[in-house]
């Protein structure tokens, strides 16, 4: 069994904490519903312009589960375009 994760930082269009949990919401809901994830805002929740979200699977193959994230993040940057990924990294845990 392998289980991966990713961290997304993002840089976000929001001026208020109420934006950013709009859009935080319609992401980790999104994810959790297309690529049946565990998500999570997980840094920075204090900050409106910026969030750090992780997501996390498991798989009995390695690479099922390193290209489902690496989908996921490619999905991100699709349909929001106006949220900017700044930083990606997945690590097999």
């Amino acid at each position: 069994m392998h289980i991966f994760c990713l961290e997304l930082q993002l840089s976000l269009p929001a001026s208020s904490l109420k934006e950013k949990r709009g859009i935080i919401k319609s992401i980790l809901g999104r994810s959790r519903n297309r690529f049946n994830v565990g998500c999570a805002e997980v840094d920075r929740q204090d900050n409106p312009r910026v969030a750090v979200l992780a997501f996390v699977t498991v798989s009995p193959d390695k690479t099922i589960a390193r290209t489902a994230l690496e989908r996921l993040e490619d999905w991100v940057y699709e349909s929001w375009p106006d949220v900017e990924i700044t930083g990606a990294d997945i690590n097999e845990i």
